[in-house]
């Protein structure tokens, strides 16, 4: 099960790449996958998948959504 803050990330991320116009598929070939499967389960609230991002995953999606790393953190403690 995700926590409370990897979800709220997985919510910012989804938002803004979905602002974008990005899809699962180019945000997942951009960042290496070979397809979109990894972004689709990280996106699910399928409660059997608990998949997230690392850091890395972090900075690189920062970088194609330009934006900063610290836009999908709250300003808060959650």
């Amino acid at each position: 099960m995700r926590t409370q803050i990897e979800q709220y990330i997985i919510d910012r991320i989804r938002e803004r790449r979905e602002i974008l116009g990005i899809s699962q598929e180019n945000l997942a070939f951009s960042l290496g996958f070979e397809s979109q499967g990894y972004i689709s389960k990280i996106e699910s609230i399928n409660p059997k998948y608990d998949d997230s991002y690392n850091i890395n995953h972090l900075n690189e999606i920062a970088k194609i959504l330009k934006c900063s790393p610290k836009d999908f953190w709250p300003e808060m403690p959650l």
